[in-house]
């Protein structure tokens, strides 16, 4: 099954990604290797991401950030291949965590993004990671991630 198959048996449906400033580039390919800008869990008329996970949001409500973060990265990625059937695997992911004060469960949260990737290429899937708390993110979103993906 594709990864493109597997997001739809899933129910995800990939966005149209874009730079949204001129000297930025959505995602980079060098070599074999597609670097991906940093992204946050997209808002909608239903949900506004702002604020910390341990203040505003749960643990599991961060882990449900990832995830969206994580779609959001495989339609980056789609966006720069044309086909996320050329991903070979998924090598190293950063994520940075808006967090409060004395909160220590940045990998549970990130758990969100790492499980999504797994469910859609398998083994594949599985990387290196990176969980930092930090005290702010861009527009006080709960979380930004950043991915790295090896290509055919």
């Amino acid at each position: 099954m594709t990864p493109e198959e597997k997001l739809r048996e899933m129910g995800i449906e990939l966005a149209e990604a874009s730079s949204f400033h001129p000297a930025m580039a959505v995602g980079v390919v060098t070599g074999n290797l597609l670097y991906l800008s940093g992204t946050t869990p997209p808002n909608t008329p239903e949900q506004e991401w702002r604020g910390r996970v341990g203040e505003t949001y749960s643990v599991e409500e961060g882990y449900q950030a990832a995830r969206l973060c994580a779609i959001q990265q495989l339609a980056m990625a789609k966006s720069v291949l044309g086909d996320l059937g050329r991903v070979r695997r998924v090598v190293k992911v950063l994520g940075m965590v808006n967090c409060a004060p004395g909160f220590g469960e940045q990998p549970a949260v990130m758990h969100g993004f790492s499980e999504l990737m797994h469910e859609v290429f398998g083994e594949r899937g599985v990387h290196a990671r990176s969980a930092v708390g930090l005290q702010g993110l861009p527009s006080n979103a709960p979380i930004e991630v950043e991915t790295i993906f090896e290509i055919e």
